[in-house]
């Protein structure tokens, strides 16, 4: 009988520090990924380039949150020419589309002057963890701006660890980092034991207070879990 994964099983799973992915966005086989080293971005050492920092303060464009998740998932499950395949396919479609409408799944939207969504990302959130899933951008820095955004609503709203699954050449930049499958396990752990808020930022807040709450709200390195 063919095992199937619900949005209640996936819930589960992220909270053991497991994810699921397929090969391609045809196929129809899903498959968890449990990696030995993982990718995070630890909230007490996230950096910010200085230039992406004017950008984000000059609010040339809107950030919203959690009000096109379909939208932001169809840009992330496209391929470009910059992304020639992608691992979200159409039952992961459904499953992170089931876990928004339960309220554990969300996103940060970018829009241009001409309210286009230039921009975004999405993730699972669970307790205090958030789980980022994947990011687009058809426009430069907009998913830069969404990472940025995202930080202060995580800082913000009580979060403990900003999962990244992977570390990539893009995440360095933002001071993301790779720890062991056993590290990994107590920051989730010391994670799940608290309850995040995504939503405890208001929508539009300005590219300007989002920085100041970082600076404001930024804990002293190594002095929010004692893990990193």
């Amino acid at each position: 009988m063919e095992f199937k994964i619900t949005p209640e099983i996936l819930l589960k799973a992220y909270a053991c520090g497991i994810f699921p992915m397929a090969e391609t966005a045809g196929s129809t086989e899903l498959f968890w990924i449990d990696p030995e080293r993982r990718g995070i971005l630890p909230l007490d050492s996230f950096h910010i380039p200085k230039r992406l920092a004017r950008t984000v303060r000059s609010d040339k464009f809107i950030v919203r949150a959690s009000c096109d998740f379909k939208g932001v998932l169809s840009h992330c499950a496209n391929i470009t020419a910059e992304r020639k395949e992608t691992w979200i396919n159409a039952e992961l479609k459904k499953l992170y589309t089931e876990l928004f409408a339960m309220g554990f799944c969300h996103t940060v939207e970018v829009y241009n002057a001409d309210e286009e969504l230039v921009g975004g990302l999405y993730g699972v959130s669970l307790g205090g963890a958030f789980f980022g899933e994947s990011m687009f951008s058809t426009q430069r820095d907009a998913s830069k701006v969404a990472l940025v955004h995202l930080y202060g609503r995580l800082l913000y709203g009580n979060f403990q660890l900003l999962d990244a699954q992977f570390q990539t050449e893009h995440l360095e930049q933002f001071g993301a980092m790779e720890v062991t499958k056993e590290h990994y396990g107590k920051l989730l752990q010391n994670a799940l034991r608290h309850e995040g808020d995504f939503n405890a930022l208001p929508q539009e807040t300005s590219g300007k207070v989002v920085l100041q709450i970082i600076e404001d709200m930024r804990p002293p390195r190594g002095k929010k879990n004692g893990l990193y």
